[in-house]
């Protein structure tokens, strides 16, 4: 279980990461860096500052210092480490969004019958964005033969690195949990010898994609990884001991802390800046704490999501909008009860966890 200085290094880290969140939200409104959302149903929060994530690694590196002379941990160093490098390679990506790559249109079916566009059946009123090539072929027939479809707005779409790219950048983050010494050979005693190096860095690449894919509601990201990494803190303490707990709590503090503006409605977005070094620090973590299998089922809802995209984009299921907590939201549910949502199965399911492992 988690100590007295684990809940106070939690609450310093809550208040050190709101107030360095505050102060990046107001330089970022300085320099004009504002997010544009392309989910229709999310074209309201156009303005809204984004890179915020630079707030949490500001917050996670003070406490790293702050630490550094009190309770030196080698493990959180690391941690924070890898998440600053993770953090800066999420901001490449972040700065290149801000270059438009195309203008997607966004149509309304204005005739009295369903409208079959790319994947969707349009029902009559019903509105979404012309982004695949055959979606864009059926526009243009549509438009030239039958009228049925009313432009409503076109949206910017945003330059971004390649799916080959990413996985570039963060296999080259990966790489600096094999530093000699750091990664331990072993999970849950079991000895896996040289097969733990491919594990770690598809654990690590997977964390990455998987925090960065859920990141498209206010909160929604920081929310999962604070609850999975209290979990996984609790897990840690118990099985590996403070040096392992330490990392968790200290993520934990940060997301909470970084919620305080970032919860609905969002006054600001975190971008791959966030979400990288999240789901960087999150499973380095783990690695390092000897809580990997724990740490991965807490993560349960984001890897899902990843599983699902895959799926649609492998077009064995067919989602109306990518991804899943956005077609729930095409399908009429609210954001905030998507979020509540996520929130509420993570928690579930990390609580199950910690019984299933004995902790509780």
């Amino acid at each position: 279980m988690l100590g007295q200085s684990d809940i106070f290094i939690f609450i310093v880290t809550i208040i050190v990461t709101a107030l360095f969140t505050a102060l990046v939200r107001r330089e970022l409104l300085a320099a004009d860096i504002r997010d544009n959302p392309i989910v229709s149903e999310h074209r309201q929060k156009s303005g809204t500052p984004t890179m915020g994530g630079f707030g949490i690694l500001l917050g996670v590196s003070f406490m790293a210092l702050f630490l550094f002379n009190f309770k030196a941990n080698s493990y959180l160093i690391i941690t924070v480490l890898m998440m600053i490098v993770s953090g800066f390679f999420g901001m490449f990506d972040d700065l290149l969004g801000f270059k438009v790559k195309e203008y997607q249109k966004v149509v309304r079916n204005a005739g009295e019958e369903p409208v079959q566009i790319g994947q969707l059946l349009l029902e009559p009123g019903e509105e979404a964005r012309v982004a695949t090539p055959k979606a864009k072929k059926d526009y243009a027939e549509i438009v030239e033969k039958e009228h049925k479809l009313e432009l409503v707005d076109e949206i910017p779409i945003k330059s971004e690195t390649s799916e080959t790219e990413k996985i570039i950048m963060q296999l080259i983050v990966a790489i600096f949990i094999l530093l000699p010494g750091v990664l331990s050979t072993s999970i849950m005693g079991i000895e896996l010898g040289v097969l733990m190096i491919p594990l770690a860095l598809f654990a690590i690449i997977g964390s990455i994609n998987s925090v960065n894919l859920i990141d498209g509601m206010d909160g929604l990201a920081a929310g999962i990884i604070a609850i999975a990494s209290i979990a996984s803190a609790l897990y840690a303490g118990v099985a590996t001991g403070s040096v392992a707990s330490l990392p968790f709590v200290v993520i934990a503090g940060a997301s909470v802390g970084f919620l305080v503006l970032n919860h609905y409605p969002a006054k600001i977005f975190m971008g791959d800046t966030g979400s990288f070094a999240l789901g960087t620090g999150y499973m380095v973590a783990a690695l390092l704490g000897n809580s990997l299998i724990f740490s991965i089922i807490a993560l349960a809802v984001p890897i899902v999501s990843v599983i699902i995209s895959l799926l649609h984009r492998s077009h064995i299921i067919t989602l109306p909008v990518e991804p899943l907590h956005h077609t729930l939201n095409y399908h009429g549910m609210s954001e905030q009860k998507i979020i509540l949502l996520y929130w509420g199965i993570t928690f579930v399911v990390s609580v199950i966890a910690l019984f299933i492992f004995g902790i509780f």
